[in-house]
């Protein structure tokens, strides 16, 4: 089974396309793109594993520059 999640990121001023270069750097995150509104940056992340899923969610929280995130998980 596939799991598949998508992190909505509100960014610091200027440092969007930098806080997504480094979210499509991480493993399983297998798309990603600048938007306006809301939210600054949309990624997605697909794994096998929902405990692997959640790593990948909190590696991506962590990135510098990223203020605050939204997790959608798909079923």
């Amino acid at each position: 089974m596939v799991f598949t999640a998508y992190v909505l990121g509100v960014c610091q001023i200027g440092k969007e396309r930098e806080v997504l270069e480094k979210c499509l750097g991480i493993k399983g995150v297998v798309e990603g793109t600048v938007v306006f509104g809301e939210y600054d940056i949309i990624v997605k992340i697909q794994t096998t594993d929902v405990k692997e899923l959640s790593k990948k969610v909190e590696e991506i929280r962590r990135i510098e520059g990223l203020l605050r995130s939204a997790t959608l998980i798909s079923i």
